[in-house]
């Protein structure tokens, strides 16, 4: 969820964003936001269930909450959730895709 999160939110950023302000067209802007703003809260529910399920504290729940909101962090933090699921727990980390 978070790969699709960050792509979404790349193309927002660096495809829709310009054809908006530099070639005066926010037809892409319209249907990349919304999608994205969409995927964003699937992934919100998505990272909120992990972290309920693996018991997270409070802040690094909010840090990976936050890493869908800035362009390339999703792919850092599914990463990283990843690595420490797979230490943790090899049955856990079959299960975890943020």
């Amino acid at each position: 969820m978070a790969w699709v999160t960050g792509v979404m939110l790349l193309a927002l950023v660096f495809v829709a964003m310009p054809m908006k302000y530099l070639g005066d067209d926010d037809t892409l802007v319209q249907v990349v936001g919304i999608a994205h703003g969409w995927l964003y809260v699937v992934y919100l529910l998505t990272a909120l269930t992990l972290a309920y399920q693996a018991r997270w504290r409070p802040v690094r729940t909010l840090l990976v909450l936050l890493a869908g909101t800035v362009p390339f962090a999703s792919f850092f933090a599914e990463r990283k959730v990843v690595a420490d699921a797979s230490r943790d727990s090899p049955e856990q980390a079959a299960r975890v895709q943020v």
